[in-house]
């Protein structure tokens, strides 16, 4: 009994018969099919008794039989001992499947040819993904070669430039050719350099996966651009590193809007902050001196009152009803200016007193909700108060409301603030123009602040006018 390494011959048959994942079967000298396992019939949809003894050129398309492939691969074979290939073969319905077929020789031990063996696999959906995944990587390539915005490209381990994207020739103004290869240092400015900043960069992205700076980076040209610098570090499965991915967007433009935005905002702080203290100093002025002047005639009008004939005391009453309707104009006044209760009692007291000493006066009811935990700094209190007075003003002149509401709560790390009527809406009147001088003071004042400003319509109607203020200036 013979064995092929040690397995028995029928045995080995058997296993062979019995593979389903592969096409093994024999061929004699001439090519004819002489075996004919499982995995042959699953593969190319022949049964035994159907292809045994047929010429095993059966399995190749017409254009491979005209080319004379069949013998020439037995030819190889025979000359090399074996011949391996890939390419479309046949199944028994027509079909095409892409194979994967080795073909080897069998010699006696007088070298005669006894035949062939030829294993086949069935390689078409390996095959499909992975002209798949090269079409991803074309359409990716294809993808990153294109963007005009970003500066895409790939350096090699020692930080030398490998690849470059039409973006980098428009940010950076090197062609391909004049830049890869080199090392991405190129990019910096000599400070940079001597400082040794580049290196330091992709020490961090090895140790932390990525690194994003903002800086100065250099053209071609010499000239400086501002760029948002984001490096990754490229490993592969055996965590050994293939060097870095590099984007690169120039910011210069946004950096100077931002530059210009800041000093606008840095500008109309001061202005706000120089108008609050003149204001203050004027109320104080009203308050502490005009007011307190013709309250102290209004009382000396009343005791005049009470010892003159009637007369003449009617005459003094309404002499002392216009001292007391000056004093509310001047107290209405000082609530514009600066309400004297923001210093003395901070936020809620202020709210609530111009809800009731001013508001009401205009025929509205009024309500004040106030759920924060802690008081806002004096700043943050004055902005809220003045963005809440334009909002009921605005109530006023333009919503036909009845009932007003403001609700104080804490939105961490701020103050959210909504003011609500029951008027027409949003959308009428014009009130929520974004031209309209109301909207833009109330916008204005909150976003320089660090916050934000915004109206909508009610879920039961009428408007909510909400901003958001931080804690904390900016």
């Amino acid at each position: 009994m013979s064995a092929r390494g040690g397995v028995p011959e029928p045995a080995f048959e058997l296993l062979v018969r019995a593979v389903r994942d592969y096409a093994i079967f024999m061929l004699d000298p001439a090519g004819n099919v002489l075996t004919w396992n499982t995995g042959a019939e699953k593969i190319k949809g022949y049964r035994a008794e159907d292809i045994i003894g047929r010429h095993f050129s059966t399995f190749y398309p017409p254009g491979d039989i005209a080319a004379g492939k069949p013998a020439r691969e037995l030819e190889t074979a025979i000359a090399d001992g074996s011949m391996e290939d890939e390419g479309w073969r046949l199944r028994q319905d027509g079909t095409r499947f892409w194979a994967n077929v080795v073909i080897t020789a069998l010699f006696d031990d007088t070298g005669r040819l006894l035949g062939f063996s030829k294993v086949t696999r069935d390689m078409t959906e390996r095959r499909a993904a992975e002209n798949a995944l090269r079409a991803s990587e074309e359409q990716f390539r294809l993808l990153v070669q294109g963007v005009l915005d970003y500066a895409i490209f790939m350096l090699d381990p020692g930080g030398h430039i490998m690849t470059w994207n039409a973006g980098a020739k428009r940010i950076k103004g090197y062609q391909a050719s004049e830049i890869i290869g080199q090392h991405f240092s190129v990019f910096y400015p000599p400070e940079d350099i001597e400082a040794q900043k580049p290196a330091r960069e992709l020490e961090k992205a090895i140790a932390d996966g990525r690194l994003e700076d903002e800086g100065w980076r250099l053209r071609q040209d010499g000239t400086r651009f501002w760029a948002n610098v984001v490096i990754t570090a490229l490993f592969d499965d055996t965590g050994r590193l293939r060097g870095f991915g590099k984007v690169t967007r120039d910011m210069t433009e946004r950096r100077a809007a931002e530059q210009t935005l800041s000093e606008r905002q840095r500008l109309v702080s001061h202005l706000v902050q120089a108008q609050e203290l003149e204001r203050r100093r004027i109320a104080w002025d009203v308050h502490d001196d005009s007011i307190q002047a013709m309250v102290a005639v209004g009382m000396r009008l009343q005791l005049l009152a009470e010892r003159l004939p009637d007369e003449q005391a009617q005459a003094v009453r309404q002499l002392d009803e216009s001292v007391r309707g000056a004093v509310g104009r001047l107290r209405e006044l000082i609530f514009r200016l600066r309400p004297p209760a923001i210093d003395e009692g901070g936020l809620a007291e202020a709210l609530n007193g111009y809800l009731n000493d001013v508001v009401t006066g205009w025929g509205l009811t009024c309500s004040l909700r106030y759920e924060i935990d802690r008081e806002p700094p004096p700043e943050s209190a004055v902005t809220m108060f003045r963005i809440c007075q334009e909002a009921l003003a605005n109530v006023r002149k333009h919503a036909e409301a009845n009932f007003v509401e403001i609700v104080v709560t804490t939105v961490y790390p701020g103050v959210l603030v909504q003011v609500i009527d029951d008027g027409i809406g949003v959308g009428r009147a014009g009130r929520d123009q974004p031209d309209h001088f109301g909207v833009i003071e109330m916008r204005e004042r909150a976003e320089t602040a660090g916050g934000w400003w915004a109206m909508r319509q009610g879920p039961a109607g009428g408007t909510i006018v909400e901003f958001w203020l931080p804690m904390a200036q900016p």
